[in-house]
């Protein structure tokens, strides 16, 4: 019998407990309210996620896993292993994306409505939930594991990056699975495990490259 991949058994076994009670409006605003409360309280999270792309233009998904450090609203570290080695690193200001494998790093500034801008506004919806109810409508469900909400882009800005975006939080509030549709059809799923609130230290969303790495800036300054 063939084996299922680890991201598939995972799947199938959420689907099995995304069955519950539906959430009133006032239930989503509630929780909303929670989930800024402990934002407040416990801004940083560190997660363990795999992660699978899956886009038209390919004809296998692209699969990775790594860890990923958060601290609201929109500083995050994202690393990842293997052969496609990456560390990408925000200070809610400049992106670096670095590629230790080829001593080279790409450096964009924030804020210009870019490419980068639509990947950080996915981790920021996926870690933050700052003000999300501004930018889409909400809908959802409580489940066994916790809470599982669909938002729909409100403006056209924001369905430039997303045509879906369906989050599975977990009972401490942290997410535990994305599933984003992007408008051309690509689409990402990322599975959390492993979520601590523990401090993080400020260092870990600072970035220097190392010396003798090679730096470009693909989107100017």
């Amino acid at each position: 019998m063939r084996k299922l991949s680890p991201l598939l058994f995972i799947l199938i076994s959420l689907a099995s407990v995304v069955r519950g009670q539906s959430l009133s409006e006032a239930d989503i605003k509630n929780l909303l309210a929670r989930i800024a409360e402990r934002r407040v309280s416990s801004p940083d999270v560190r997660a363990d996620f795999q992660e699978q792309k899956t886009m038209h233009l390919l004809n296998k998904p692209i699969v990775s896993s790594g860890k990923i450090s958060f601290r609201a609203p929109n500083k995050f570290r994202r690393e990842i292993g293997g052969s496609s080695a990456s560390i990408t690193v925000s200070n809610g200001r400049d992106l670096w994306i670095y590629y230790p494998n080829f001593k080279s790093a790409e450096h964009y500034t924030l804020g210009k409505r870019s490419p980068v801008d639509a990947a950080i506004a996915a981790i920021n919806t996926a870690l933050n939930l700052e003000n999300v109810e501004k930018t889409f409508q909400i809908t959802g469900r409580k489940v066994a594991t916790g809470y599982e909400l669909q938002l729909l882009p409100r403006s056209p800005s924001v369905k430039r990056m997303f045509q879906k975006f369906d989050l599975l939080l977990n009972s401490d509030l942290v997410a535990e699975r994305t599933d984003m549709v992007q408008p051309n059809g690509d689409r990402i799923v990322t599975i959390y495990s492993n979520q601590t609130r523990a401090t993080i230290p400020g260092s870990t969303f600072e970035f220097t490259p190392p010396a003798g790495t090679a730096i470009s800036t693909p989107l100017g300054r």
